[in-house]
């Protein structure tokens, strides 16, 4: 048997492990990643011949790459064509053939699809991927109206657009499936902030009605609206109300989500005394006296102005809502302010928990259960490759040691709860970004999908297991060029215009279906 620093820099060894050694339980992820110290990234090609698109991202599992057109009109999608050239390890860029600098020798343009109208602009920012059945979602709106006149329903001080569209698409093929419109309303499109998808579930937040809408994605391509919470929580409220004649008498309620916070506040209050005589005193002073207090937080006027700002799913069944200020919402403010978070249950329209954003207890969730707000679906391929503080104790180590630096800890919970509700596929799950296996900068490279500013100096990714040895440099492109960053034989990883490192299933081909699974796109260096 090889010795094992033989192994774990050799890939031949560690394929052969994988194959005849079976991991200890619950280790069969680890065992998978620790392959891909052996597969990395080893050649820039710059100055590719590209096409003047701006470039969104890789699908997660590598088969598609989104584009769209400069002005914001059209959507094209490429396929990633495998090996075309190959070269020795100690080629440079004068042995390469002329096919290496053209980016048609890594893609293939799958279709080039219209999807806005003349005044209509394609939001760059905004894209979801459903893996199960390859659908694309996408978005497009008009221009942004900050003087939007008062409308019934309407939250003051939340800019409006007249059209935001949702598209959904097949991307083998580019057929527009259907599509759902919201007019005069205000949806955060930048990130993804206003959607959320899990499964076939979408949910969408509209911040100028303050209404969470549920959509589901049929296995035929349809968006089909399933509930609605915000004014009415059940699906007969509205009825039951205008059967009893309330709105004739124009009698006015609180909407249905803001009632279930105030009900679930009472609830609390009074069983935190359980004497009754003492009970009655203690809603008094703890509910009745702040009652005013909680009806102006409640419905958005008073000092707060709280608004629900964004929703994410916890399952099929419940919602992590944010509760903040009509700033943070619709710019997605990073000042800590005033914030609360509701877990709400959809079939029983209860909330049942509730946490302001600087509580220890949420603080606690958050650096133990992390994954639990990623909210990844069981079948996701690639939901259990993202590396979090709660599975991967060197995360959780660099965590606890900024925790440890801040001078208040009070504002370092509230800095940490700013990133939730968690962004809806905003992490790249490439092994590249385990912090297990590699260290890098953060401040230059990160799994988080966020456009950051090129940097003059290589991008370097650190062994963990070996901290004295590079593993791999990203070269960025000078300003104004494009680059590629691939392996020796001509299998592409990544662009640096937006590098984007990403995994896939249908790489190489030449080892064994039992071993091919999550292998990256990359050459395997020779170290046998």
């Amino acid at each position: 048997m090889a010795p094992s620093f033989f192994r774990t820099a050799n890939l031949a060894s560690r394929v052969f492990d994988r194959q005849f050694l079976s991991p200890r339980p619950g280790t069969a992820v680890n065992t998978v990643r620790q392959l891909y110290e052996n597969l990395v990234p080893s050649y820039t090609i710059y100055d590719i011949d590209c096409p003047d698109y701006s470039f969104r991202k890789f699908t997660d599992d590598g088969k598609y790459l989104v584009a769209f057109s400069r002005n914001h009109q059209d959507l094209i999608v490429y396929r990633p064509i495998w090996p075309t050239f190959s070269c020795n390890d100690a080629c440079d860029s004068n042995d390469l053939p002329p096919k290496a600098k053209k980016f048609d020798s890594f893609f293939k343009q799958l279709y080039s699809i219209s999807l806005a109208s003349s005044n209509e602009y394609i939001c760059k920012d905004f894209f979801l991927y459903m893996e199960c059945h390859q659908f694309g979602l996408f978005a497009t709106s008009t221009a942004q109206s900050n003087d939007s006149t008062a409308t019934e329903g309407a939250i003051h001080g939340v800019p409006s657009i007249e059209k935001i569209t949702f598209y959904l698409v097949r991307l083998e093929d580019g057929v527009i499936l259907d599509e759902k419109a919201f007019r005069n309303d205000f949806i955060n499109l930048a990130h993804s902030i206003g959607a959320y998808l899990y499964e076939d579930l979408l949910c969408i937040v509209s911040l100028r009605y303050q209404t969470i809408h549920v959509l589901q994605i049929r296995d035929s391509g349809n968006l089909v609206e399933v509930r609605k919470i915000g004014a009415f929580c059940q699906e007969d409220d509205e009825l039951f109300l205008h059967s009893h004649g309330q709105a004739a008498r124009g009698v006015s309620f609180l909407p249905g989500i803001k009632q279930r916070l105030l009900s679930y506040i009472f609830r609390k209050t009074w069983n935190e005394e359980s004497d009754q005589s003492l009970r009655v005193q203690h809603l008094k002073k703890k509910f009745y006296f702040h009652f005013q207090d909680y009806v102006d937080l409640i419905i958005w006027k008073g000092a707060y102005n709280m608004i629900v700002e964004q929703v994410q799913f916890l399952d099929r069944h419940h919602l992590f809502i944010k509760f903040g200020s009509v700033d943070g919402g619709v710019s997605r403010s990073t000042e800590q302010n005033l914030a609360f978070f509701a877990v709400y249950n959809m079939e029983t329209t209860d909330i049942v928990s509730l946490y302001q954003n600087s509580s220890e207890e949420l603080y606690s969730l958050f650096e133990y259960f992390y994954d639990h707000f990623h909210a990844n679906p069981q079948n996701s391929s690639h939901g259990n490759f993202i590396s979090s503080h709660s599975n991967n104790f060197h995360a959780l180590d660099q965590l606890r040691a900024i925790k440890n630096k801040a001078s208040s800890s009070s504002q370092f919970v509230k800095k940490m709860m700013a990133s939730l509700p968690y962004t809806c596929q905003s992490q790249s799950p490439s092994p590249y970004f385990d912090l297990s296996l590699f260290r890098y900068d953060e401040k230059l490279i990160s799994a988080i999908d966020r456009h950051r500013h090129c940097t003059e100096h290589p991008i370097k990714f650190i062994s963990v297991n070996q901290p004295n040895v590079v593993k791999f440099k990203i070269k960025p492109a000078p300003a104004a060029h494009m680059a590629c960053i691939v392996s020796t034989d001509g299998v592409l990883v990544g662009l640096t215009l937006e590098i984007i490192l990403y995994t896939s299933k249908e790489m190489i081909k030449n080892i064994p279906a039992s071993f091919r699974s999550n292998l990256p796109m990359h050459r395997m260096n020779s170290r046998y």
